[in-house]
């Protein structure tokens, strides 16, 4: 069990004191949560904690650990950058070690959705929630873990995501040398195996990215950033032929703006790499096509993130970057467990399951990360005995301080 005195004081006045402003003291309040509750075995997890808050009697959510890990990373990464500070270089590493875990575990360089130790308290609860996923055994420096398979294409482009920005962001040899090794592995591996996402020992095939040139191109594309020698010419004929095709799927992905909206995230953070780090020509245009159709579909959406990544690849705009610090504060007015939200009488309905226009932030259903949640969702939550970590607010907030958006105390 872990106390809420060992980290609380401080870190929980902020969080209750307003009026809310996006500020670096919030951003690091918020940090200082994550640290103390939710990477217990490296990678991000979210803690069930007892009545009243007190302890963490479990945790949850594993099955999208390593996606909330690579956008963990990022934050930390565009925090270093700004700040140089050394809390941040640490926990970069650290992110980093928990993604290496989650490769390493698998003994075969795929992607664990999750992992933990068998000795673990919380193991049993952990692998008992997640087990339509598949559970397996393997071990970490020689100590026995086990591990979530099922692996998500979500969960490959959150940590490319997350290694891709580390390698830009830190210049620092092992960091670097650390974020291409990992992505190295893991392209050679789904390579290997013509694209399909393929669990050890008989588990079979759980996705593919056959049908997603687009995510296929993003990751060769930061695998040719990072190791031009091993992926430089397979990204460069992949580009040629498949290029043309990257609006398709982002173009069927944007036909229903409601239903499945954490798509629109995905979308967002693999054609943010996969345009930053392209020169001008052909393959650009398509790219580029395929991103203005995203951003048409989800621009009046009120999305801080969504936001941060317009700002790096279409530079400022005084509108949309005032819009992003006020969504900021409104997120500091959030609730910060899965309390049970619904506003389905408080709003104008459309459809019978929507709110007609996008709610404010802080009205918003409580969930894991914010951003890739409908914001004309009505109603949400849970019991509010699970705690967010808040890197929907941090990653944004530290974006915006490198783009220039949200200005330093």
């Amino acid at each position: 069990m872990i106390p809420l005195d060992r980290f609380c004081g401080v870190v929980c006045l902020l969080f209750a004191l307003g009026p809310a402003y996006a500020a670096e003291q919030d951003a690091l309040a918020i940090d200082n949560v994550i640290q103390a509750r939710h990477v217990p075995y490296g990678a991000i997890l979210d803690p069930v904690l007892s009545a009243g808050g007190s302890q963490v009697v479990s945790y949850t959510r594993c099955g999208d650990s390593a996606i909330w890990t690579g956008h963990y990373l990022a934050a930390e990464a565009y925090r270093y950058k700004v700040t140089g500070s050394a809390e941040a270089f640490a926990r970069v590493n650290q992110a980093l070690e928990g993604i290496k875990f989650l490769v390493d575990v698998t003994g075969t360089d795929v992607l664990a959705r999750c992992a933990v130790p068998v000795t673990s308290p919380f193991a049993a609860d952990m692998m008992r929630e997640e087990s339509a996923h598949g559970i397996f055994s393997g071990a970490i420096f020689g100590e026995p873990w086990v591990w979530v398979g099922d692996t998500s294409r979500d969960q490959y482009s959150g940590v490319f995501f997350g290694l891709a920005v580390a390698y830009d962001m830190v210049a620092v040899q092992n960091v670097r040398d650390q974020a291409s090794s990992l992505v190295t592995r893991m392209l050679d591996n789904l390579q290997r195996h013509n694209w399909n996402v393929v669990m050890p020992d008989g588990g079979g095939i759980t996705t593919t990215f056959l049908i997603r040139p687009d995510q296929q191109l993003t990751m060769l594309q930061i695998g040719r950033h990072m190791n031009g020698g091993r992926f430089g010419s397979a990204y460069s004929a992949a580009s040629i032929g498949l290029s043309p095709t990257v609006p398709i799927p982002v173009g069927i992905d944007s036909i229903d703006h409601f239903d499945s909206y954490f798509k629109f995230n995905l979308n967002y953070i693999n054609l943010y790499n996969l345009i930053r780090m392209q020169g001008s020509g052909y393959a650009k245009f398509w790219y580029n096509r395929a991103y203005d159709e995203l951003r048409a579909t989800t621009d009046g959406d009120g999305n801080a993130f969504f936001n941060m990544i317009d700002r790096g690849l279409k530079g400022a705009n005084a509108k949309r970057d005032a819009e992003t610090v006020a969504l900021l504060d409104a997120w500091l007015r959030r609730p910060r467990t899965d309390v049970f939200r619904d506003f389905s009488s408080q709003v104008r309905v459309c459809d019978d399951d929507r709110a007609c226009k996008p709610l404010p932030v802080e009205d918003r259903v409580t969930t894991d990360f914010l951003w890739q949640r409908s914001p004309f969702q009505l109603a949400g939550g849970g019991a509010g005995n699970i705690e967010t970590a808040g890197i929907d607010y941090i990653l944004p907030y530290w974006m915006g301080r490198y783009y220039g958006v949200v200005k330093p105390e």
